[in-house]
């Protein structure tokens, strides 16, 4: 059985899509695929439990046969760690539950893939790093990482040294821009192998896995629509509104694919917001509508004009969790991630060159077609 564990430099980086892709892929090939989060990071209260959605994806998608508890041994919420601080958690109690539930969801399995937390040093006031992790279960890592500057090294390099040489079997940078694909093939990537550092991947970004649409963020967030505008534009980050408007102009010129959030009484936000060519939506706050004039202006440039209730910092926490974890984690995004690893990825060095053990599961031949498309195209 191969173990694979994957980890990453940072929070968001499309670790869950890349795992559970990967298991897509191994399943296409015919093995028996097994999951488990040791260290469940993504908090949802759910039926008076609070537990991580990625297993309960992952169980859906690649036909987990386990609980929750078994999938999530340990729930790493502010209360675990406010216990571990205080002395209620034991670290080698905790690493023997892992490895028990491990070797129950193991049995039988051709590949088991190990998801991180949130990033590779989450856990270690328990001695639960991924790199603890790994040693742990006997697993090889795969560091996902993102890259848009060359100082983005110091992160790879500093998680590759406490991981460990021996242990690390690779890195996959995502969501590669354009601006920097070439220069990451060329030159960063010959740089880290020269160092002992395999570069499996460079997946490029997807416009429609950077975000969350005009349209999907509403419905989210419970909102309404003061303009009759195009909902189709894509969010990938917010900016709120709180200054005034020359300096909210010169602030909301400087980005791209941006919500504003502010105050429905905020006029002067709002038409400063319409002046900048990345603002692709307004999102207004405090029940309040605006002014006639500046929906009259947000249609005659496309910008949609979302009202919302509650205060700004509210609906801008809500905001930021759904385009940060929102469809980055469905089966959509898992498709479309299965895709770009085949694509861009040595899915042989990751996974591992095997043959099934048993029926594994296996998919029809069709299942695994070159040219197998997004389910959900349309």
């Amino acid at each position: 059985m191969n173990t694979v564990l994957v980890t990453s430099t940072g929070e968001s980086t499309g670790k869950t899509a890349i795992t559970l892709a990967l298991g897509v892929l191994a399943k296409e090939r015919g093995l028996d695929v097994g999951y488990m989060k040791p260290k469940g990071t993504r908090l949802q209260s759910s039926t008076g439990k609070t537990l991580d959605e990625d297993p309960m994806l992952a169980r859906e998608l690649l036909d987990i046969d386990a609980e929750m508890h078994q999938l999530e041994p340990v729930v790493y919420s502010p209360t675990f760690i406010q216990g571990a601080v205080r002395g209620k958690e034991n670290a080698e109690e905790l690493s023997e539950v892992i490895s028990h539930h491990f070797e129950d969801i193991s049995a039988g399995k051709d590949l088991m893939l190990i998801e991180g937390g949130g990033s590779y040093r989450t856990g270690g006031i328990v001695d639960l790093t991924d790199g603890d992790v790994a040693n742990l279960l006997d697993a090889e890592v795969i560091l996902v990482a993102d890259y848009q500057h060359p100082s983005d090294l110091d992160d790879v390099v500093a998680a590759v040294e406490d991981i460990g040489p021996d242990r690390l079997a690779g890195v996959v940078f995502n969501r590669v821009s354009d601006a920097v694909y070439d220069e990451l093939e060329t030159e960063i990537a010959p740089f880290l192998e020269a160092r002992g550092v395999p570069v499996l991947g460079v997946v490029p970004t997807e416009k429609d896995l950077a975000g969350v649409t005009v349209e999907e963020l509403a419905n989210e967030l419970g909102a309404d629509f003061a303009t009759d505008a195009p909902t189709d534009a894509f969010v990938e980050r917010f900016l709120v509104g709180a200054m005034g408007g020359d300096a909210a102009l010169r602030y909301f010129r400087r980005t791209k694919n941006a919500a504003v959030i502010t105050g429905g009484d905020r006029a002067n936000i709002q038409r400063a917001a319409l002046e900048a060519p990345g603002v692709k939506c307004i999102i207004l706050t405090g029940g309040h509508r605006p002014v006639g004039a500046v929906i009259g202006k947000a249609e005659e440039k496309g910008v949609p004009v979302l009202l919302v209730n509650g205060d700004t910092l509210s609906v801008t926490d809500r905001a930021e969790d759904i385009v940060s974890t929102g469809r980055t984690r469905d089966e959509r995004t898992v498709n479309r991630m299965r895709d770009l690893l085949y694509e861009h990825a040595d899915i042989d060095a990751i996974i591992g060159n095997i043959e099934p053990s048993g029926d594994g599961g296996a998919a029809d031949d069709g299942a695994a077609d070159d040219d197998a498309a997004d389910g959900d195209d349309e």
